[in-house]
């Protein structure tokens, strides 16, 4: 076996027949203006989202803190993907091979992070609907491990290619895409995106058909008005979380597998708008997660509105519900005893826990 160590990168880029221009073209000028808009967004929603959560002691339980290190972990996607478009175009040419493991190593490090965050916030969103909870009853210790635990899982993947899985010592595997990746490695990281995603919709699934039989058995004691709002509202949510998810990681997934299973397949044409794609899912989290939600959207006012000072106050305290989360907390348990009251609690709680909060 042959490793090609001290090779540049130019030579992997001609051996995968991947352009590598020593001047600025159009299509990269375009790529690189999406990207930086992208990040711009990206970057100011996700601090948006830390401070308010950091702010606001409504917002410190464990389905927050999970929405903060989604919030953290689509951040550190804005970064990476930053420091990305400084070093792509005719940029590339002039990396080391450590450097350009360093630069896909932090994108596929961030992104890894942001799905694997999505999928534990739908699972414990599972957990608190299902016992019809208006928090997780997960302690603070419980909430930093799994957080922990998620980085630690990110981190390793994005080592991975650096730590040997790649073509530097087999050339006849590298990828088209990622001409110092494996062709093995891209398929085993798309697929363990598809089967996130599938884990996903699993858990949404179920909990919008529990929802609704929900709703449809307390329709005898509210308004058939108020029964298809709710079950509506409950539809719009979970259609735009698995909506936007679809949308923006789908093709890139696909164009993944198919430059590991194809080789003759031609899969640069649109692979780096298919990037810019899957970042874009990175500012859309906050808003379907974290915009939705009232008491979010009040810290947000206060955050921005911070210079108007004292004019702000009175807005401060319009939008707090009068009732603490303990009191919210204890309703829906007790409601659980009284079929007509209760039922109404739980159904609302399904709505605002899955960020539908507006309605």
């Amino acid at each position: 076996m042959v490793c090609h160590d001290n090779e540049s990168i130019t030579f992997f880029y001609d051996l995968s027949k991947k352009n590598l221009s020593e001047t600025w073209k159009p299509k990269d000028v375009v790529v690189v203006s999406l990207g930086l808009l992208v990040c711009a967004f990206v970057i100011f929603a996700n601090i948006l989202v830390m401070l308010a959560i950091f702010m606001n002691r409504r917002f410190h339980y464990p389905i927050y803190y999970l929405l903060g290190n989604l919030a953290a972990a689509d951040l550190f996607s804005g970064i990476s993907y930053l420091y990305l478009m400084f070093h792509t175009g005719p940029w590339t040419i002039k990396l080391s091979i450590y450097q350009w493991f360093v630069r896909q190593g932090l994108i596929d490090t961030s992104l890894t992070a942001s799905v694997i965050n999505l999928m534990a916030i739908a699972l414990e969103r599972h957990q608190t609907i299902f016992t019809m909870q208006l928090h997780s009853k997960m302690t603070n210790h419980r909430v930093v491990l799994l957080i922990v635990g998620i980085w630690l899982i990110a981190i390793v993947l994005g080592l991975v290619p650096t730590l040997g899985w790649s073509c530097v010592c087999n050339i006849q595997q590298c990828s088209n895409m990622a001409p110092l990746y494996s062709r093995s490695y891209l398929v085993f990281w798309a697929m363990l995106n598809l089967l996130t995603f599938t884990v996903m919709v699993a858990v949404y699934t179920r909990i919008f058909i529990y929802v609704r039989r929900k709703s449809h058995r307390m329709s005898q004691h509210t308004s058939q008005v108020k029964h298809k709002e709710t079950v509506v509202n409950l539809m719009k949510t979970v259609v735009m979380i698995l909506g936007c998810f679809v949308v923006c990681w789908t093709p890139g997934l696909v164009l993944l597998l198919l430059d590991g299973l194809c080789e003759s397949c031609n899969v640069l044409t649109y692979e780096k708008f298919f990037l810019v794609l899957a970042e874009c899912n990175s500012f859309m989290n906050p808003i379907i997660y974290s915009y939705r939600d009232k008491d979010m959207r009040n810290t947000f006012k206060r955050i921005l509105c911070f210079p108007c000072g004292g004019s702000q106050q009175k807005g401060e305290h319009s939008g707090v519900r009068s009732n603490t989360l303990e009191q919210e907390a204890r309703k829906a348990r007790e409601g659980d005893g009284d079929q007509k009251n209760g039922g109404q609690v739980v159904l609302k709680d399904a709505e605002n826990m899955l960020g539908s909060t507006d309605s």
